[in-house]
Formats: structure tokens, sequence, C-alpha cells
């Protein structure tokens, strides 16, 4: 098996750090609202980027369950049923890779539904990006930079100004090996949240607790799989396994042998087994933080090696402080890199030429606005299949 030279550079770094706009603002909605454990939460993070970026040997990326994120920060759903929500998904997840179903599912999924997958991810993640530079998302119902507690300049929203900023950076520096776009681009955003942000930051090393909110109860996990489970499973082998899998081999043919949907949802449900007893998070390898990690320059399994490395880090050094010390960064910065991210994704496309691949694929981005990416992967499925089958033609 070939195996990519790992290499520590800036430009790793800013492919490391590419992923950011995905991973913080859900994490921090969580810790907010549902009370999960701030250190045990990114500590998890880390030891999962670390753990991963060794297996695998290429970027990949740590994300938050969006479904089981997006609901529980909706619902105000206690953190004891977010881990339930973990705890299922470890579960099916490692006995779908036990029983090797992924194989089995990956022979009725086409490639242009795994396409649909990703530009609808790709269309969500770069619709989300504009309303952080904009100020329209829910997280900024009050203020536009609710972290920093600032509002407007002169009648301008200041993610606004924030945001065409950090596009003229990363458009002016996204090639850049010398200055990376998005590195560049972070450093600066750190540095007026440290200089006009409200909120102090208190370091008090510490080590994170096991289990910090108790197991959860039988009733969690009865609240837990319609409510969140039920919808993410889907998404997660759409998205995470299958679609990811696939980008993995295209943008590291050389080097991504043990990327394999089974090795995925191995990963991923120890991954989500390990959020819960931290205290933490249902996580994933979503193709959409992927294509980010890729789009800013991640190239070998470096990259991995060392965002975990600074999610380690930083928690254990400031304990339950982490909460304050990752709302630094300017939400408008995190949706210029959720921009780029997003239609980094969508261009995995541009190999589907018929007219029914096409058809297929729009037809899951139009679900998957009006409906969600769950009912969108059954239905691209679905038109796949009659396609295929002669009974419908476009």
């Amino acid at each position: 098996m070939q195996s990519i030279r790992m290499r520590f550079t800036r430009t790793e770094l800013a492919g490391a750090i590419g992923d950011l706009g995905t991973l913080l603002p859900l994490s921090v909605g969580m810790i907010a609202v549902n009370g999960l454990d701030a250190m045990g939460l990114f500590v998890g993070v880390g030891l999962f980027y670390l753990i991963a970026g060794h297996y695998y040997g290429t970027p990949i990326a740590v994300q938050p369950m969006k479904t089981i994120g997006a609901y529980a920060v909706a619902t105000g759903a206690t953190a004891t049923v977010v881990h339930a929500a973990g705890i299922w998904m470890a579960i099916l997840l490692l006995l779908i890779a036990w029983f090797d179903g992924a194989k089995r599912l990956q022979r009725i999924v086409p490639k242009e539904v795994i396409r649909g997958v990703q530009v609808s991810t790709g269309l969500l993640l770069a619709l989300q990006g504009v309303r952080f530079i904009a100020g329209i998302s829910p997280l900024q119902a009050k203020l536009s930079e609710p972290w920093l507690g600032m509002g407007s300049l002169a009648g301008i929203p200041w993610s606004l100004v924030l945001g065409v900023i950090s596009l003229f950076l990363l458009l002016g520096l996204i090639d850049s090996k010398r200055f990376p776009g998005a590195l560049v681009t972070i450093v600066c955003g750190i540095i007026f949240g440290l200089i006009f942000g409200e909120h102090s930051i208190s370091f008090s090393p510490s080590l994170p607790a096991l289990l910090p909110h108790g197991l959860p109860g039988l009733s969690d996990f009865i609240i837990a799989l319609p409510a969140m489970v039920l919808p993410q499973l889907p998404m997660t082998i759409g998205n995470a396994v299958f679609a990811n899998a696939d980008l993995a081999n295209k943008y590291y043919p050389e080097g991504a042998a043990r990327n394999t949907p089974r090795a995925l949802c191995t990963s991923m449900g120890l991954a989500c087994l390990g959020g819960a007893l931290l205290g933490g998070m249902p996580m994933c390898h979503g193709a959409g933080g992927l294509a980010a990690h890729y789009r800013f320059g991640a190239r070998t399994g470096a990259s991995n090696l060392m965002i975990g490395g600074i999610f380690l880090m930083l928690p254990l050094l400031a304990g339950q402080g982490m909460f304050d010390v990752v709302r630094i960064i300017p939400v408008a910065v995190l949706g210029t890199m959720l921009l780029f991210a997003g239609i980094e994704l969508c261009l995995a496309m541009r190999d589907m030429e018929t007219r029914g691949h096409l058809f297929t694929i729009f037809l899951m981005v139009a679900c998957t606005l009006t409906f969600n990416l769950t009912v969108a992967f059954l239905c691209g499925i679905l038109v796949a299949w009659l396609m295929e089958r002669g009974v419908i033609s476009v």
C-alpha cells in the first residue's frame, strides 16, 4: 500500500485549519445551548484528528454530525440526549462496518448520486457561508458578530465588513505557498478578535472528565433514535462514507487505499462513542470538510496531525476556558472559508456529462433545499435506478 510522505509546511497548516468554518459554529452552539463539555468536546476532536491522520495517511475531516447537532441546538435537547444519539450512531456504524454493510450499500449507490450528495452538501455550506458574511444566520440574530459583541459600523454589519476583507485576502493569497490564504485570514481574524472582542480568556490546565454528564437514561435513547439518529444515518452513509471515500480517491489517488467505506464507518463509530464518553458530540468525516482541507492546501496526513495537536493541547491548557478561546475568531471569517469550501465541493461534479446524470444531481439539489439531504439521497437512488432500467428518461 502506497502512503503519502508527511509534510509539515505552512501550506499544510493552512489546509489543516481550512474546515474551521464548519467545525466551530455548531460546536460552540452545542456547548452553549445543550451544555456539552467544552474541554471534552475539543479533546475528542483533537484525538479524532490525530488518530485519523495517522491511520489514513491523507487529510481527512472531523466534523459534528450536522443533523444531530442542528436538531439539538434548535430544540435545546439535554447533553445526555446528544450523548445517547452518539452512542446510537456508534452502534449502528460499527455494525455496518462489522458486517461490511457499506460495501453492499455501495453497489446500489451510483456515482451520480454520490456527486449529488457532494453538490448538495457544497451548496449548503456555501449558502451558510454567505449567511455568516451577511450577518443573517440564526447565530447572528442579535449581533452580526455575536462572539465579539459587535453589531454594525456606520449602519453596515461588522460581519459584512470583515467578510469582504476576508474574501479579498483569500482570493489574493489562495495559491500562495509563502503566505497561505487560509492561514493569513485566520491569523488576522484572531488578532482582530483579541483586540476588539469583549470576552476575556482564562487558562486553567486540567484533564477532561469521563462521562461528565453521567450515563444517558432510557428516555434519552428513546428520544434520540427517531428525532436525531434515523435522519442522520442516511446522510452519514451518503456524505461521510460514500462521497468522502470517492473524494479522497479523487484528491489523493496515490495514498487513499485505506479510505474505504468500511474503515470510515469504523473510525466514525469509535469517534461517536469516544465523544459521548468525554461529554462531547457525535463526529463524522464529512466530504465538505475534506474539500475544505484540500482547497486550502492540505495534501498529506500532516495537516491532521497539526490541527489535531492544536485541538488537543488548547483545551488541556485552557480547561473550560476553551469555550472562550474558540470564540475569538469572527463568524464572518469562518463564513468566507465555508463559502470557498462549499464551492470546491460542488466542483466535484465536473466529471458528470450525460443529461441523465446531471438531471439526478440537480434533482437532489432541489430536494435538499426543499426538504433535507436524507430525502435527496433516497430520491437520487430511486431516480438513478429507474433510469438505469429504462423506466424513465430525460
